[in-house]
């Protein structure tokens, strides 16, 4: 499969770790099903780009799962994070954002799709740590003008489109300033229980609050996966 994706790394770098020119991003150990999702976006037309939809156009949904599959499995390390020159006030309200959302807004945070660690959450959502200031500008900016579009209900579109211009620079200077942790791997999906009251002592004892659970994350579409080959 590495000889049969050269085409994929001729843009996406060796092995897939990403373009030089910081808008070809690093498509290598990304999650499967996100790989899989953009290849068929691509070719489908929910995203815009003539040389990925033409070398995407003949193959089927079997052969771009294939590849797909192929990248994911790459572990490879990241290079450290560039400087990204930003004001501290505006990367406290990207850690803000990406952290913890902004509830008076309706914004949830990054890390309840992506994960706590913004690695990405199997099996498909991808990593937001280690892309270029550059690329993720251009991809809300493409999610805020429809020129970037997934299967319905598109979460993305209506999250980008509630940023103000403001919250976008502040979070994506701080997304592409931020150091990967040691396990840069996506990880598997969870979803916090909250734990059962407790009732004070006493003759008037009432319930406890219970401790707030950790947030689902919100409805997004995605594409079935191809039926799996069975062995002739």
């Amino acid at each position: 499969m590495a000889q049969r994706t050269l085409a994929c790394t001729l843009c996406h770098g060796s092995e897939g770790r990403a373009g030089p020119d910081g808008y070809y991003p690093r498509i290598a150990g990304k999650p499967q099903g996100y790989l899989y999702h953009q290849l068929l976006n691509f070719r489908e037309g929910r995203r815009h780009y003539g040389l990925m939809t033409g070398l995407l156009d003949p193959l089927s949904d079997a052969y771009l799962f294939e590849i797909a599959q192929h990248f994911a499995r790459l572990d490879l390390p990241y290079p450290p994070p560039r400087p990204v020159p930003a004001a501290p006030d505006l990367l406290q309200r990207g850690r803000q954002l990406a952290l913890q959302g902004d509830a008076q807004r309706n914004l949830p945070a990054c890390a309840s799709c992506h994960g706590k660690a913004l690695t990405g959450v199997e099996p498909a959502a991808p990593g937001l740590l280690g892309l270029p200031r550059d690329y993720l500008n251009a991809q809300l900016g493409a999610w805020r003008t429809g020129q970037r579009r997934a299967h319905a209900p598109d979460c993305m579109a209506d999250i980008a489109r509630r940023l103000a211009p403001d919250d976008l620079v502040a979070v994506t200077a701080w997304l592409a300033s931020e150091p990967l942790p040691p396990n840069t791997r996506a990880v598997a999906p969870t979803l916090t229980q909250p734990a059962p009251p407790t009732r004070r002592r006493g003759r008037n004892a009432t319930p406890a609050a219970a401790p707030p659970a950790e947030s689902a994350p919100i409805l997004c579409g995605s594409a079935p996966l191809p039926p799996r080959r069975t062995p002739s």
